[in-house]
């Protein structure tokens, strides 16, 4: 589900906390509330149906504590040897694991975005879980913060860039300054980059991480998507010039733009 189909429902920004909380597939969505039932019922058909059928997961138990760990850092960077103690299986075995819930669309992987230099950091990837829906079930939320919001608002980004950009083209990007962009998209050589933050609010941006960015890759849009503005304006802040774009208006402004 996209920015698209929850106006196609007749809601609003005001019901952005239910998208969140409630996931993307119809069922969970058009439900009272979210239900932890369905949720564990949805993972053991997925286990059942799509793993059973298609891949020889030996270790079932392990398999799951990845899955669970994941959804538990939804939207962060990858190592995969962290999660070899937890899981008790071995590094190799935690990538395999992790081929396969992308294979099966329960992960998106997303590499980092680096033209060679020495000062951005090259080898670590950030993994998404498919759904809002499931991560606030494995975080154990009911209701969300500001934090939470930014967080899952991230994954409803790249829902929309998924929507219309080969996965290949979406990155984020990061340096050794610890300075993060949260998607970098770059849909073809020889074309722009476009630079993409996500926050609960404006007012909790900071430009820094978009002004390094920008100092190795001056030519390109900078996107902040918030869930509090009303409507698309452009705004310097600091020292870079941003869209801001209500995030139920991003699908329209992505369609619109060259």
């Amino acid at each position: 589900m996209i920015a698209r189909d929850v106006i196609d429902f007749g809601l609003g920004s005001a019901d952005l906390d239910r998208r969140m909380l409630h996931g993307g597939l119809p069922p969970f969505f058009l439900g009272d509330a979210p239900d932890d039932e369905a949720f564990g019922e949805w993972m053991d058909s997925y286990w059942a149906k799509d793993l059973q059928e298609l891949f020889v997961v030996e270790k079932k138990g392990a398999f799951f504590k990845l899955v669970e760990l994941l959804f538990r850092q939804s939207g962060g960077l990858f190592d995969a040897q962290s999660f070899t103690g937890p899981c008790e299986v071995s590094r190799q075995t935690v990538r395999s694991y992790l081929e396969i819930l992308e294979t099966t669309l329960l992960a998106t992987v997303l590499r980092p975005f680096s033209g060679g230099s020495t000062h951005e950091i090259v080898h670590q990837p950030k993994v998404f879980m498919f759904d809002t829906g499931f991560t606030a079930y494995f975080r154990g939320w009911s209701s969300l913060r500001d934090e939470d919001r930014g967080l899952l608002l991230e994954h409803l980004v790249l829902g929309e860039l998924q929507a219309r950009f080969a996965r290949a083209t979406i990155h984020h990007w990061r340096d050794k300054q610890k300075h993060e962009v949260d998607f970098v998209v770059k849909p073809a050589r020889g074309t722009e980059v476009t630079a993409i933050e996500c926050k609960a609010t404006a007012r909790a941006f900071d430009p820094a991480a978009l002004t390094s960015f920008r100092k190795r890759y001056p030519a390109g849009k900078n996107l902040l998507v918030c869930l509090d503005a009303v409507e698309t304006t452009a705004r310097r802040i600091g020292p870079v010039v941003v869209e801001i774009i209500p995030y139920l208006a991003l699908g329209q402004f992505l369609d619109a733009s060259p």
